[in-house]
Order: C-alpha cells, then sequence, then structure tokens
C-alpha cells in the first residue's frame, strides 16, 4: 500500500560552500568550492518521502522570482504535488548558506523569505485533501500558528501528525497536544524538553515529557549513535546507524523523516522496520553532496538493505 504524504515545511535554494574547516570569528578562509542546489527542510522530506515511494503533496511558498519558480518546477519533476504552493509577491523564496567542513559536518543560516510569510489562508478547503492523507508532515522553518491549524485540522480527519522540531525554538504550548509523532535530535528534544539526552534513561525521561504534553510516540534521531524510538504503549528500543563515511551530513535527518513517512504503516504496527530503511536512506544521502540532490530512490536504499 502507497503511503499517502502531506508536508507542510519550506522551500529554500541552498548556496553551499566546501571548506577545510570551520572558521573563527573575524577569520576569513578559503572556500574550495562552491555550488547551488535545491533544498529546504520540507522540500527535502517531499522529496524523500516522493523517492522512496509515498503520494506526497506540498503546502509552502515561495517568492515571485525565479528562485520560485525552479524550485516549484523541481519538486513536481521529484512527483510532489505543487498545487498548494502559493506564490508571494512580497517576499523573496527562502534561501540557505550551508558551510560543509572536509569532515562531512555543516552550519546553516537560512533567510525565511516566503517561507516565514505563510498564513493559514493557505489553508482553506484543506480537510477534503486531508481526508485521503496518512501522514501530515512540518518542521519549524514555516509559522508554528499555521502547522496547528493544519494539525487540527488533521485530527478531525484521523491523519496522523508528524512534527520535526527543527530548527529547535520555543513551541506554542498548543503544538504539542496535536502532535502524535514528534522527531527531534538529542539537541532539540534537550531544548524542548530541559532533560539533557545521553542515555537510554534520559532519552526516556524525553519521551515521558513529550507524553504528559500530549504525543503518543517520540523518535530521538542520534546521529552516528542510531535511532531511540518510544511507542504510546511504552515499548521502546534502539535502532543502531549504518556506518559510513559521511561527505556532506546537510539532508541526514531531512531524508530518514521523509523516507520514515514513506514506510511507516499507518497503523504504526511497524516503527522498528520504517526507522531501519530511514536510517539506511539517511546513511546514503550523507555520502553525496547538497541536500535535495543526494536524496536516494527507493530502488538505491534497498538495494543497500540487501
Amino acid at each position: 500500500m502507497v503511503n499517502r504524504v502531506m508536508i507542510l515545511g519550506s522551500i529554500n535554494v541552498d548556496s553551499i560552500y566546501q571548506v577545510t574547516r570551520f572558521p573563527q570569528p573575524g577569520e576569513t578562509i578559503a572556500v574550495k568550492q562552491k555550488s547551488y542546489a535545491p533544498g529546504g527542510k520540507g522540500a527535502n522530506q517531499a522529496v524523500a518521502a516522493a523517492r522512496s515511494g509515498a503520494k506526497v503533496s506540498f503546502i509552502g511558498a515561495v517568492g515571485a522570482d525565479n528562485d520560485g519558480q525552479e524550485m516549484v518546477k523541481t519538486l513536481a519533476e521529484n512527483n510532489v504535488d505543487t498545487s498548494r504552493i502559493a506564490v508571494d509577491p512580497d517576499n523573496g523564496t527562502g534561501s540557505a548558506v550551508i558551510t560543509v567542513d572536509e569532515n562531512g559536518q555543516n552550519d546553516i543560516m537560512v533567510y525565511g523569505g516566503a517561507n516565514q510569510a505563510m498564513t493559514v489562508v493557505q489553508l482553506d478547503d484543506l480537510e477534503q485533501e486531508l481526508a485521503g492523507t496518512d501522514f501530515i508532515v512540518a518542521q519549524l522553518e514555516t509559522p508554528q500558528e499555521v502547522t496547528l491549524a493544519a494539525f487540527k485540522l488533521a485530527r478531525q480527519q484521523n491523519v496522523i501528525t508528524i512534527l520535526n522540531p527543527a530548527p529547535a525554538t520555543e513551541l506554542l504550548p498548543e503544538l504539542l497536544e496535536y502532535t502524535d509523532i514528534i522527531i527531534p535530535n538529542e539537541t532539540e528534544s534537550s531544548l524542548l524538553t530541559g532533560i539533557s539526552v545521553n542515555d537510554e534513561p534520559s532519552m526516556l525521561q524525553n519521551a515521558k515529557f513529550f507524553k504528559a504534553h500530549g504525543v503518543k510516540d517520540t523518535i530521538i534521531t542520534l546521529g552516528e549513535q542510531g535511532v531511540f524510538y518510544v511507542t504510546a504503549d511504552g515499548h521502546h528500543g534502539l535502532v543502531p546507524a549504518f556506518k559510513v563515511n559521511p561527505v556532506d551530513t546537510t539532508a541526514a535527518g531531512d531524508t530518514f523523516i521523509g523516507a520514515l513517512s514513506s514506510q511507516l504503516s499507518p497503523n504504526l504496527g511497524n516503527f522498528e522496520s520504517a526507522i531501519t530503511y530511514a536510517q539506511r536512506a539517511s546513511s546514503l544521502a550523507v555520502q553525496g553532496m547538497g541536500a535535495m540532490p543526494s536524496i536516494p530512490l527507493a530502488e538505491e536504499v534497498e538495494k543497500a538493505l540487501g
């Protein structure tokens, strides 16, 4: 069965700078190579889900500029339904400057642009589309008010809501009440709960915090340490990461979340196998340069899984 996934999120054009190391404050260093790539957490997750076989639709916004036109075209070419992407005449298409060091680590500066100017008006008549959807996924590069409104509509239609709280920031108190699955990394989880993530008991405490605020299932991504999950019934486990030599980790988390949404059963009965698939997809993505260009196809993931 093909999962039907709706992504509410950001659309960016990435400028990628490859360097030997990150500069110190006030320091000027040489850039080894510069490139451009389509990106944005929402767009990356949508493409990851679509490339792993999901039927994907997108709610977002771009500017009335060439970057916006190219991003909508790119998403459409990746089998993402773009009919709910608005064109904002007053704000430019989102963009990001990404610096990648020789170890594949990155830092990112983001200009929100049209992403941050989204309003709940874009959700008009969304109920009918949600009625045919399994999952709706959102991040924090678009206004939380829009996400909350979309999640409330999704709850009415029994659509499973997935929140990726990235980049980490203070959440609207009500948003967790309408989140079924939360997927932070260890840093984001710690910032939201106030509980450091350093071992299994602390991760269980993080999940307990989220559950107390209304979230049924918690998945914490731990980079090279793997993924820890806690389900609504208290079942938990650590799924190890696949060991690879990363080139660029920019799309790691987005690939994981998109791939997971494509594989997770709507009855949530296959958490561990879906996480394993998503981990494998993410491990392939970090071996390529650029966010969206490095996201693998389903057949590549299946081959790597053996």
